[in-house]
């Protein structure tokens, strides 16, 4: 996970990038629970930081890498298309 992308009166999305090289695949919509986009909201908070090369989002709150992501999307599509965060955890 790059950052997530809060906007008031639009719904909140992660920027998200291949694990390992850490190139952008695209935005997933974020379907969380309340009590889980809570935690992901502190853990955003918690590992702040600045943006990749080339990247500018004004409305983005980037994060340092370690945050991983499961996202729910199209298949046989290189970047992420009709994309949802079904969950996400630290990186051990």
């Amino acid at each position: 996970m790059l950052g997530v992308e809060r906007e008031p009166g639009k719904p909140a999305f992660a920027l998200m990038a291949e694990r390992g090289t850490g190139r952008y695949v695209g935005s997933a919509f974020i379907t969380l629970n309340r009590e889980m986009r809570e935690r992901l909201w502190e853990r955003v908070q918690e590992h702040s930081g600045p943006a990749p090369n080339g990247m500018k989002r004004p409305a983005t709150q980037w994060v340092k890498p370690g945050l991983i992501g499961r996202v729910k999307h199209l298949r046989g599509e290189e970047n992420l298309r009709h994309a949802s965060l079904q969950d996400f955890r630290e990186e051990d």
